[in-house]
């Protein structure tokens, strides 16, 4: 990158500019928002362009998930980095726009991190047959296979079945609630593990299940939202409610302290009791992690070491993908549990669904 051109400098301006925003994520405890390891990196490793999904670095979940990991690579790689964030509706053509001012900067890999980077990265990646890049649950939306392109996903399913037996021995009501995002095939993966989980521990559990939005990726950034249909299930009867939302989260949480005394939310994506208020802790029973910050650190070491990912990559549990926190300190005594469910998917004993 020893000759970048006037645009492509403005690219990069541009796209690092997320590290700079404010808005109602600062008052969070723990909140990336505004961290910015790519305005200090300056070593001689891999230069990483992130796109992150809607919601942003700061989201206290997914996309902060992805940061970690390309945090690690910069320590420990030597990488520099750029950021880009989506926005609420937007266009196709913006998230190719994204991609391509990134690959036209020269960095390499480029990783998206959602899975509504899949057509974008489809139709920009061939373009770039030197660039590696990485799509975080992504997919190949047609039949021709993109050498270049790694899709990098999760067995979401197997992490919430853990929160799940978590869920229903916690619950004192016999009643547990899920909220989801967006009802796409993802987010009902998070579903349908979380409820076999239950189930499993609990069989006469019932569990109550709300969606933010049908199919509007806003779902994933609205804790209006959230709270609303975490309150809903409160109201309802349910004593613990575990999210599948993003940022939406939030909302959640806040429902939850609202809902009182043994009332709890589980968190998702990061070990969320770590940026949650000081009110929200005492609430957040624990969270399941995806391992977004493993698979966006292996993207960008892959690179390094000369070997680039390619094709659909899986992090389950054996692989250290997917797990659950323990943070507050309120799973402790139900852990050996839920570490034997663990266990057993691990050896095939259990058989976690990926559809509800």
């Amino acid at each position: 990158m020893s000759k970048i051109s006037v645009v492509a400098v403005v690219a990069l301006i541009a796209l690092t500019g997320c590290g700079n925003k404010t808005d109602n994520k600062n008052d969070k405890t723990g909140s990336t928002a505004n961290a910015d390891v790519c305005k200090t990196a300056k070593g001689n490793g891999p230069k990483v362009g992130l796109a992150y999904d809607v919601g942003g670095r700061g989201d206290q979940s997914f996309n902060d998930s992805a940061y970690a990991g390309l945090k690690k690579a910069v320590g420990d790689l030597k990488a520099t980095c750029v950021e880009g964030e989506a926005t609420d509706g937007e266009a196709e053509s913006a998230r190719e726009s994204r991609l391509k001012d990134m690959a036209d900067a020269g960095m390499n890999p480029i990783i998206g991190v959602g899975f509504a980077y899949s057509d974008a990265v489809n139709a920009v990646a061939p373009n770039y047959p030197d660039i590696s890049f990485g799509v975080i649950d992504g997919f190949d939306p047609d039949q021709t296979a993109n050498k270049n392109v790694a899709y990098l996903g999760f067995a979401e399913n197997e992490g919430s079945y853990l929160v799940g037996v978590a869920a229903a021995l916690k619950s004192k009501a016999g009643h547990i609630g899920f909220v989801g995002g967006v009802h796409n095939d993802l987010i009902k993966k998070f579903e349908a593990g979380y409820v076999a989980g239950a189930k499993a521990t609990k069989p006469d559990i019932k569990v109550d299940v709300k969606y933010i939005q049908e199919s509007d990726l806003k779902g994933f950034g609205d804790p209006a939202g959230g709270q609303e249909a975490a309150t809903a299930e409160f109201d309802n009867g349910a004593d613990v409610v575990y999210h599948a939302s993003g940022a939406s989260g939030s909302g959640v949480f806040d429902a939850a302290v609202s809902a009182g005394d043994g009332k709890w939310a589980i968190g998702v994506d990061s070990d969320q009791y770590l940026t949650a208020s000081d009110a929200q802790k005492p609430h957040i029973l624990t969270s399941m992690l995806k391992r977004v910050d493993v698979a966006t650190y292996d993207m960008i070491k892959s690179v390094a070491d000369g070997s680039p990912l390619t094709s659909y990559q899986t992090y389950d549990l054996k692989k250290d993908g997917v797990g659950y926190a323990k943070s507050g300190g309120f799973v402790d005594d139900i852990a050996s549990k839920i570490d034997e469910a663990a266990t057993k998917i691990k050896s095939g004993e259990i058989k976690v669904p990926d559809k509800p």
